[in-house]
């Protein structure tokens, strides 16, 4: 064999995990004249994957991606790599690169399997890598403060205060559209995009340019930005793989995310990171915000003893509050639901409130209402969705959950999946499908908005406290949690 025989981007490493038998029985195939050649090893990276038990990923963290919470890791890019590895029968083992711009270089260099990081597929990253399949369409768009000048076109940007993230695909656009635009200039920092997003956000910068999906996520914290333009020519996201003869790796990863796009996985994972989030709005989101301050203050020990109680985030309580009264304990609807919680005549009596307006037992009684339904939802639907019906139900009763739920089984989708049942509950309103249901009519439209809102304030809020803590404690990491 020739000494300079290597195998591309893997590590010797990978081998001394591999039993003593099995190396063994390696060596003596190695001398067999037939596989006297490197093509016997570049053959074998997805057998040497399995062979050590791990995937080793190279990521990077932020919202869209990776991150750390009280639960442990979770992010976008986190599950969908996690549903892979479980598909090798494998265990994901993550590298955080601290900056974007190396991780590429660091995955050539053979510090990983693959490159899972929101990558952007370009030209000049596929001449240095194999991208498998695109997971996710995202646009790059201009953003800026709300209250500043809005910059229409290209044109427009002349003579603005731009910074981009070095070492971006950003930096590539801008490149192709100064051929057209001599004039326009930009500053590349050795920042992350989201820290760009905050800067604009704080009034420091006029500009910057991030993906769509990045930038959904992040306005939902920071509701000042906005969407100026979008650039042209949508772009993909995909994984990186090391190029070459051997593409065992790589024909894993398509075939695994073939079956998570049919199966309607990818599109329910989207909707659990970005679905909230693209349908929240500038002005709720902004009194949101000014509530957070002033107003929860005099309700937190309340959700936080209820959280206790009934084993669930407080936040989430919150959440479910300011969506039902915007934390006002007198408030009361035209149906006759009342309370902090919002809570029927019927349901309060069931649970043992006897005053629905006084906040306490309002508060534990819309938490041990929510942890019910949960308890009550079938076995077969797991977590998150097992959350997501339970609010559903909270909204529009259990009953009209069923209903729709057997409506989205007769349609051929998943009974026991979220991304399905809410495309089936507004049916629920429509003449030609609610007298088809055991419990009838019933706007079903409500508990979706309903989830998608909870969701996102419950987002919000986790972002808010998780920063507050940071705070208080500088040595405490600054954790952040999923969105549910």
């Amino acid at each position: 064999m020739p000494m300079d025989c290597k195998l591309p981007g893997q590590r010797i490493g990978r081998f001394h995990a591999v039993s003593r038998r099995l190396r063994s029985a390696l060596l003596l195939t190695l001398l067999a004249p037939a596989f006297l050649s490197c093509t016997f090893f570049e053959k074998n990276r997805l057998q040497a994957v399995i062979a050590a038990g791990e995937l080793v990923v190279l990521t990077r963290t932020s919202p869209t991606t990776y991150y750390e919470t009280p639960e442990g890791p979770a992010g976008f890019e986190y599950d969908l790599v996690k549903g892979f590895a479980d598909y090798l029968g494998v265990n994901p083992r993550f590298i955080v690169v601290p900056k974007f711009s190396d991780i590429l270089p660091r995955f050539l260099e053979g510090d990983g399997d693959m490159a899972a990081a929101g990558i952007t597929v370009t030209e000049a990253r596929a001449r240095l890598v194999q991208f498998g399949p695109p997971y996710q369409e995202i646009q790059q768009q201009v953003v800026y403060r709300l209250g500043t000048p809005r910059p229409a076109n290209f044109q427009a940007l002349i003579g603005r205060q731009i910074e981009v993230q070095a070492g971006t695909s950003y930096v590539e656009r801008l490149n192709e559209f100064k051929l057209e635009y001599p004039e326009l200039k930009w500053t590349e920092v050795d920042r992350e995009t989201e820290e760009l997003l905050v800067t604009v956000w704080e009034g420091l910068l006029e500009l910057t340019i991030a993906d769509s999906n990045i930038v959904t996520i992040n306005r939902q914290y920071f509701p000042d930005l906005q969407v100026a333009f979008t650039l042209p020519k949508p772009e993909s996201l995909a994984w990186a793989f090391i190029p070459g003869a051997d593409q065992s790796l790589h024909e894993a990863a398509v075939k695994y995310l073939t079956e998570t796009r049919a199966s309607g996985k990818l599109a329910q994972l989207i909707d659990r990171y970005y679905g909230p989030a693209s349908r929240s709005n500038f002005i709720n989101l902004s009194i949101y915000r000014v509530r957070i301050r002033g107003l929860l203050p005099h309700y937190q020990m309340l959700f936080e003893n209820a959280g206790k109680k009934y084993g669930l985030d407080w936040r989430l309580i919150a959440a479910i509050g300011y969506q039902e009264s915007f934390w006002n304990p007198d408030a009361v609807s035209p149906t006759g639901v009342r309370g902090m919680m919002m809570l029927t005549q019927e349901t309060a009596q069931h649970l043992g409130v006897t005053d629905r307006l006084d906040v306490a037992q309002s508060i534990d009684g819309g938490a041990r209402y929510l942890q019910s339904l949960i308890t009550r939802m079938p076995p077969g639907i797991t977590e998150p969705d097992r959350l997501w019906m339970a609010l559903a139900a909270y909204n529009v009763g259990l009953s009209h959950l069923e209903d729709a739920r057997i409506l989205t089984q007769k349609q051929g989708h998943d009974p026991n999946k979220w991304n399905d049942v809410k495309n089936h509950l507004p049916w629920l309103a429509d003449e030609a499908w609610h007298p088809k249901t055991k419990y009838g009519y019933a706007r079903g439209m409500e508990p979706v908005q309903f989830v998608n809102r909870v969701r996102t304030y419950y987002d919000v809020l986790v972002r808010i406290d998780e920063e507050e803590k940071a705070r208080k404690k500088p040595q405490a990491l600054d954790l952040k949690a999923p969105a549910i």
